[in-house]
């Protein structure tokens, strides 16, 4: 082996996140609605019959299944299935950034229009919808705490292996929860980091938007 042969095998090589192939991949739609005030957002309510996160909101989105053919139709059929909007009613406008969450999982989530005139919710997965005007989020400072995250070794684990022993500075993380208020409703969590990303990028660059 020489460096040319290892240049002539790898040439066509894209990086990757190192060991994606073992991270759970979801996809996700920040959902616009077109109403007579303007645009609004629309979010779900999880069923309270849901094992994880009950009654909590959210955006229409889930595991990318391997017949997916990308993340951008994950979103799209995922959409089609809790809203049951028909997929041509569903319109992607654009990718928002993916996220990498400290549990090992990548988001990617997507902006993107549905035509809510006739909407059947999945009950086993979605208690109700509602919708809160752009406008109003887009003039909107959420509340922001944090989260520390702190390593905690198994045990058992050889300490007698690494510099300083059980004396090692282990990093610590900070995470940002960022929480948004409407009527009686409050946008936490995943939920919350990606709207205020969504709302960043519209305030960096202002889409001419028909009202």
């Amino acid at each position: 082996m020489n460096v040319d042969a290892l240049k002539n095998l790898f040439s066509n090589r894209s990086p990757e996140i190192l060991g994606s192939e073992n991270l759970a991949k979801f996809s996700i739609l920040l959902p616009l609605v077109q109403k007579k005030d303007g645009l609004h957002v629309l979010f779900e309510v999880r069923s309270m019959s849901m094992r994880r996160q009950p009654g909590e909101i959210c955006f229409p989105g889930g595991r990318i299944d391997p017949e997916d053919a990308s993340p951008e139709q994950a979103a799209v059929r995922e959409t089609h299935e809790e809203l049951g909007v028909p997929l041509d009613r569903i319109a992607l406008l654009f990718p928002l950034d993916y996220m990498l969450t400290p549990f090992g999982t990548i988001i990617y989530s997507y902006a993107g229009v549905v035509d809510t005139t006739s909407l059947h919710l999945n009950e086993a997965e979605v208690g109700e919808v509602f919708t809160v005007p752009l406008d109003f989020l887009l003039n909107t400072k959420p509340d922001l705490h944090y989260i520390q995250l702190r390593p905690e070794p198994e045990e058992g684990f050889p300490y007698h292996l690494i510099a300083s022993g059980k004396e090692y500075n282990w990093q610590t993380k900070m995470m940002e929860e960022y929480f948004y208020f409407y009527e009686n409703r409050i946008i936490w969590g995943l939920t919350a980091k990606v709207l205020k990303h969504f709302l960043d990028i519209v305030r960096s660059a202002p889409p001419t938007l028909d009202k």
